[in-house]
């Protein structure tokens, strides 16, 4: 960034009169490294807690074994850094069972935990959630999940580091676990360390990994194919991949989030003359605002008149906005006005994580709105939920508090420099894995990569991630090896039943063709 001379010289004057003391710096750090060798936290203890259970999917009783424990992650010195909590879930009776599929399931943030799906997607037994509407408070209802992945897969969920039941031991500080490859690495190390003490190294692996999660899978299916363990799967369930998308000046996120506006104000009732068909509705919109609208915003303030009123008048058409509105946006409707202006005549907003959940702010005059009505009227069954499970059927006891999310800590001290593949050094301003997944399937030709979304979801819109996978230069051999699943329903696909039914049928077909 450019600086003005008069604030270059403010700079310089005072660097200059800190000086004397970054002369003491050296000591300092001496002082603050001997306290923390004096005050290193008691080696943690790996242990597990091992119950029995069965739960019907599809007509079919499976028994199967669930283990919550912790499993130590060591430095090259042999000293402990970190001990990470997972919920194992493996199927009893198998054959083989070091050739039945085992995934690793995790979510995102960074800083949450994989609490959410675990109790709402393909866990044995999940929060009984209400679609659209907000879960009322307790006591809530945990059921057995007919949708579980339990009879394609076992199940592994973990939680990063500083979330869950996952703590820093030893010596480990927060930055060596809290960025885009340090993360990576930690959970290449837990992995290694789960199929080692297991006995799974023979056996078909994937990664499932939902926003954040999705970052992270594409950076560790890279790296633990160069550490020597091939994955046979990859499950992306609403993906964020290139973070460019947020970049200021750029409009190519104005682009790809429109056929998510679209679909938000068609749930809604917001578009005139709405269509029947909402997949038909879409690819219409997809086309609009890959042709005519990015064109129109590539014209910047050299765009024509009479070219904005017409881009505004098919906008207003897709989006349920004004015409006035569009305009005096400049074409221009980031996700957050737009969840404050498309109900805004009735007093209400629209989630972020999904668009369908409606929200009532304080001032309905606002041009943005209070809080995600979607997190509002889920979060508290989850973390609630979890909490009891794990006592009550898992057995599983700990003194420390579970952290569902912990973004003060983990979220905002996060490194997103990453070191890009094939010796491309650290991309210096926005972080982009989309690059690590391209090479993994390069590399390995039989990896199979399936990609879940939402329509309703401005977290990571679905156009986005259509654009991202569709732009990783594959060759025509490998891009069969990539699969598509689009879903009614949010960033969180499981709180629409009919969408996790659908879901749950599309991988069972995936992993059938990536483990055989």
């Amino acid at each position: 960034m450019r600086r003005s001379l008069p604030a270059a010289l403010a700079l310089a004057a005072l660097l200059a009169l800190s000086l004397p003391a970054l002369a003491d710096e050296p000591a300092k750090d001496a002082a603050k490294a001997e306290a923390k060798t004096e005050t290193a936290r008691p080696a943690p203890q790996e242990k597990a807690s091992v119950t029995h259970h069965s739960v019907e999917i599809a007509g079919r009783r499976v028994a199967y074994t669930a283990t919550a424990g912790t499993l130590v992650l060591r430095n090259d010195k042999d000293e402990p850094e970190a001990s990470v909590f997972y919920v194992a879930y493996t199927a009893d009776g198998a054959k083989d069972a070091r050739r039945r599929p085992l995934t690793f399931v995790y979510n995102g943030g960074p800083g949450s935990t994989s609490m959410w799906l675990h109790m709402g997607s393909f866990g044995p037994m999940g929060v009984q959630n209400a679609g659209d509407q907000p879960i009322a408070p307790a006591p809530y209802a945990l059921v057995p999940n007919s949708y579980s992945l339990l009879d394609k897969t076992d199940l592994v969920f973990v939680d990063a580091v500083g979330t869950g039941w996952s703590r820093l031991a030893g010596k480990a500080e927060g930055k060596d676990f809290w960025g885009v490859d340090q993360d990576a690495a930690a959970f290449a190390r837990f992995i290694q360390r789960y199929v080692s003490k297991n006995a799974r190294w023979n056996s078909p692996k994937f990664l499932l990994g939902e926003s954040y999660g999705t970052t992270r899978s594409a950076v560790l299916v890279n790296l633990l194919q160069e550490q020597g363990m091939a994955f046979n799967g990859v499950i992306l369930v609403s993906s964020i991949l290139d973070f460019a998308v947020f970049s200021p000046g750029i409009d190519h996120g104005y682009v790809v989030n429109l056929p998510t506006l679209a679909a938000i104000a068609w749930y809604h009732d917001k578009v005139p003359n709405k269509p029947a068909d909402l997949d038909a509705f879409l690819a219409e919109v997809r086309g609009f605002a890959s042709g005519a609208y990015a064109q129109a915003l590539a014209k910047g303030d050299a765009l024509p008149k009479s070219e904005e009123d017409a881009v505004a008048q098919q906008l207003s058409r897709y989006t349920g906005l004004s015409v006035q509105y569009l305009e005096e946006a400049n074409l221009r409707v980031s996700p957050s006005r737009f969840r404050k202006e498309l109900m805004r005549g009735e007093r209400r907003t629209v989630g972020r994580l999904d668009g369908r959940f409606e929200g009532i702010d304080f001032d309905a005059a606002g041009e943005t709105p209070d809080y995600d009505a979607t997190d509002a009227a889920v979060a508290n069954a989850f973390v609630a939920a979890f909490n009891d499970y794990a006592a009550r059927e898992l057995k599983y006891a700990s003194d420390e508090r579970y952290l569902p999310t912990n973004y003060p800590n983990v979220g905002r001290h996060w490194e997103w420099k990453h070191k890009l593949p094939n010796g491309g050094g650290f991309f210096p301003t926005a972080t982009y894995v989309a690059g690590d997944l391209a090479a993994a399937m390069r590399e390995n030709p039989h990896l199979k990569v399936f990609s879940a979304n939402g329509y309703y979801d401005l977290a990571t819109p679905f156009y986005a991630t259509e654009y991202d996978l569709g732009h990783m230069q594959l060759d025509a051999a490998l891009r069969k090896n990539l699969v598509f699943g689009f879903y009614p329903s949010g960033h969180m696909i499981y709180f629409d039943l009919d969408s996790l039914k659908r879901l749950k049928g599309d991988l069972a077909k995936f992993y059938d063709d990536a483990a055989r």
